[in-house]
């Protein structure tokens, strides 16, 4: 039940169609159906896992009730358990095997556990029951959730697979108020859905074919194949998550809920803590207001700042998994934005023009791309060939018969590098003219695009990258 297949969408418009009977009548009713809705479609992808979420939500909402009455004392204590309650599961599944293989060899035992999937979306419902409890101790979101609005919010479909993580103060006015979905909001979302199956079913999924290649076997190409192909995973990653984020928002707004945006022009970004604010949005903002300035964020001085960045980096990369290439690709980041924060009063002199503009987009795209390939590496020996292959064996004469080789996928990409220098500006104002498009140019447009869809479409479908965060 990927977003970009047709199985999904002829499901949707019939959910749509109920949805639009039933959001008149009592609110109960429609948060119901679509509580009901949304289990089924994780039981789809997830089967009898999908029992963790319903379970998650009342043992979690039952005790942040009990906290939400306690003194100051045993609501920190309480706060302890509920995270603890909520982490668990997500431990088990994504670090047990890796934590019994340690304890293994260093015990000199032959211990495993059970082999079982992990359940998809896990790590961001998780995260939602986490920053609601936590809201609700700081007393930042006070409203009485009932139960059934409580496991609409971690179930809500659009959102339960790879987010976005969406707070209770953004999520719970709009459904507690009569769900009326304006015109301009239906038709922002049908933008965002034909954009986010642009970026993933068009142009990120014909591009993984190659860049899959090369990281499978790096030295097996040259270095100039081996760029271009870590150039294609940069893009690829990007196309693919923020596809699939305005995929999610934009399904959201057909059922008029409006959801933050999770990414902001990334890759235009002039240093890394540009990035960051970029970037999975909402994930970042969340590692911000729940570990790092609870660790100190930058209240007490340039030394503790630099260590909770770094702790900071550390958690999101353990977050993405368990291997130690996602370890090492948290720690370049956390170096990285320590160095930024320490040369800020030196960058802070150097005058703003497109020249120290350009210079600056570049090194910082730069870095990007470079983690990028310890990100999607499976191993140390991967990353090794891959940058000994770029850095000691480029070669630019393979640049024509290379483009010979592979057209289509040589302007996909040059267009994916191209948007990068679309402005923002340009970008709303495209949004606008969609918007006020007569309703036969917004079909013909999602026509051409699925026509696409169906020109460049591999055999398998390609899921979404992060289903496996």
């Amino acid at each position: 039940m990927v977003f970009t297949t047709i199985q999904f969408w002829a499901a949707f418009i019939v959910f749509l169609f109920l949805f639009a009977l039933i959001r008149r009548t009592k609110h109960e009713l429609l948060v119901l159906y679509v509580i009901l809705a949304s289990l089924g479609f994780f039981y789809l992808c997830n089967q009898w896992l999908m029992l963790l979420l319903p379970t998650t939500a009342l043992v979690s909402w039952i005790l942040t009730e009990w906290m939400s009455e306690m003194n100051a004392g045993r609501r920190k204590f309480m706060l302890f358990l509920i995270v603890t309650f909520d982490l668990l599961p997500l431990l088990f599944f994504k670090y047990g095997h890796p934590f019994s293989e340690i304890m293994n060899h260093m015990l000199a035992t032959n211990f495993s556990l059970p082999s079982i999937a992990l359940p998809i979306g896990i790590s961001f419902y998780t995260f939602q029951a986490i920053s609601y409890s936590v809201d609700i101790y700081r007393r930042d979101f006070c409203l009485k959730v009932p139960f059934l609005d409580y496991l609409f919010y971690l179930s809500f479909f659009p959102l339960l697979l790879a987010g976005p993580i969406t707070r209770a103060k953004t999520f719970f006015p709009q459904i507690r108020r009569e769900n009326i979905v304006s015109e301009r909001l239906l038709y922002m979302g049908l933008w965002l859905i034909i954009l986010g199956i642009i970026k993933k079913a068009i142009i990120a999924d014909y591009i993984a074919q190659y860049n899959d290649w090369i990281f499978s076997m790096p030295e097996a190409y040259s270095g100039f194949e081996c760029l271009i192909g870590l150039l294609g995973f940069t893009m690829q990653i990007y196309l693919d998550f923020s596809g699939y984020s305005d995929i999610s928002i934009g399904i959201a707004a057909l059922l008029g809920i409006r959801l933050c945006e999770n990414f902001a022009f990334p890759y235009r970004s002039r240093n890394l803590t540009e990035f960051w604010h970029r970037w999975h949005i909402s994930l970042s903002t969340w590692f911000r207001d729940y570990l790092y300035i609870p660790l100190g964020g930058n209240r007490h001085g340039i030394l503790r700042t630099c260590i909770s960045l770094f702790i900071t980096m550390l958690a999101a990369g353990i977050w993405h998994g368990s291997t130690m290439m996602f370890l090492i690709w948290g720690a370049m980041h956390g170096i990285g934005l320590a160095i930024h924060k320490i040369c800020q009063p030196i960058l802070r002199h150097i005058p703003d023009n497109f020249l120290t503009i350009f210079v600056f987009r570049l090194i910082t795209f730069c870095f990007v791309a470079l983690c990028w390939a310890i990100f999607r590496s499976p191993d140390l020996n991967t990353a090794q060939q891959l940058f000994l292959a770029i850095f000691t064996h480029m070669d630019i004469s393979y640049a024509e018969p290379f483009f010979l080789a592979r057209t289509t996928w040589c302007i996909l990409l040059l267009t994916s590098i191209l948007s990068l220098f679309v402005g923002e500006k340009l970008y709303k104002h495209a949004e606008a003219k969609f918007i006020y498009w007569p309703w036969i140019m917004k079909l013909l447009i999602f026509l051409f695009v699925v026509q696409m869809v169906i020109e460049l479409h591999s055999s398998d479908i390609q899921p979404f990258l992060y289903f496996r965060f």
